[in-house]
């Protein structure tokens, strides 16, 4: 594609509300665009970035063993009361309601949502040690929203969890994913 077509917006000086360097770069550059404190679109270079670090994390994660899915950014309340994070996250944790009136929270994190899937198709220990990870969107309620998009209300989260059948084997599934993040943020 022709520099000329494609659509880049750049700026001479960075905006005065950035808070640190790489987010005042991001904004300068034209990778990324504020939308309100907190939330960003990811304009076409960033996006391109985004993706190319995607990538590398997904080839990293699948030579490491682990497995992809993709849990929903809403979930019910009721396994985060199972949980008894719905009482204890505090005010950071996104909650709404539908139109029927039933809770929901926009997820800050995943652990409830893994364990489910896994509680529900797991049926024998002969199916661990099971490593699942995902690339999400995750939201947060921050108080002040901060350090450009790594602090923000919405962001993008590589979570990782394992299901283990011993400590042994939980510490073993420990270094492979630190064996992981090493190869990943080597390459």
């Amino acid at each position: 594609m022709k520099a000329s077509q494609f659509f880049i917006s750049t700026k001479k000086e960075p905006p005065g509300d950035a808070d640190i360097v790489s987010q005042k770069l991001m904004l300068q550059a034209g990778m990324i665009k504020k939308l309100a404190a907190g939330i960003f679109t990811y304009m076409p270079l960033g996006l391109r970035v985004v993706r190319k670090i995607e990538k590398i994390i997904r080839e990293e994660m699948e030579r490491s063993g682990a497995i992809e899915i993709l849990t929903p950014v809403l979930q019910p309340a009721e396994i985060w009361m199972e949980t008894g994070r719905w009482q204890k996250y505090g005010p950071e944790l996104m909650r709404l309601k539908d139109r029927h009136q039933r809770d929901f929270v926009l997820q800050p994190t995943s652990e409830e949502a893994f364990t489910d899937v896994v509680r529900q198709e797991i049926n024998s220990w002969k199916q661990m040690p099971l490593m699942l990870y995902q690339i999400q969107t995750k939201v947060r309620d921050e108080r002040r929203p901060r350090f450009g998009v790594m602090r923000s209300r919405e962001f993008i989260m590589k979570d990782t969890y394992s299901f283990d059948r011993t400590p042994e084997e939980a510490k073993k599934s420990y270094q492979i994913m630190f064996d992981a993040y090493c190869r990943i943020f080597d390459r």
